[in-house]
Parts: C-alpha cells; structure tokens; sequence
C-alpha cells in the first residue's frame, strides 16, 4: 500500500522503514518533483511518482529542528541564554522561534554590496 500522505512544505514525515526524520522543503507540481530534507541535512529530490509509494507517517516537528538547517545560528533557536533560575527557564517556552519565522524574517530582499 502506497503513500496517502500529501507532501505540504514545512511538515516533518519519518519514514516507517528506517524511522529517519525528513521535512519537505519545496513541491513543484509543475514539474512533479518534491525536494525533501533528511535531519541530517541531505537534500533529495524525489518526483510525485515515487511520493505515493513511500512508506511514511506525518511526525512532529523535533524538538532540535534546525538539524537540517544549513544557516540558522544558535539565538534563532531561542535557548541560547540559557540560565539556571526558574524565570528563565519559563521564559524559554515562549521565546523558542519556529522555522517559518526564521525564513520570514530573513531578508532576502536586500541587495548585495
């Protein structure tokens, strides 16, 4: 039995066989192609074909998510400043920044001098 899943940019899927983590990164439907990224940060392009007989479950987002991340450095996380009283530590649960923004606050708009 094949994949059911559809491939949505920015969701986490793990493979059933090998329980390694991916996150798709792009989908062109275009030119039926979906390009993924291993935890590890390998990139794979794979066509929709070959999508549907994947064996893979939707996965949480893991709690390190930017093991695939080439550029983001460690305060982008949010857990840099780590301290040991209690106040920081709940300050960590809201200061923790997600991937989409990190994508939307950089800015790639800027032109190169």
């Amino acid at each position: 039995m094949g994949n059911r899943l559809p491939p949505v940019v920015g969701n986490w899927y793990s493979h059933r066989d090998k329980g390694a983590l991916f996150q798709v990164v792009a989908l062109d439907e275009v030119a039926g192609t979906v390009e993924i990224q291993e935890f590890d940060g390998g990139l794979d392009e794979i066509d929709l074909d070959e999508w549907r007989t994947l064996l893979v479950d939707s996965a949480a987002q893991p709690e390190d998510w930017g093991g695939p991340l080439d550029d983001v450095e460690p305060d982008e996380f949010g857990y840099t400043d780590m301290g040991g009283d209690e106040a920081t530590a709940n300050s960590l649960e809201n200061a923790i920044t997600t991937w989409e923004q990190i994508v939307e606050d950089d800015d790639f708009d800027e032109p190169i001098h």
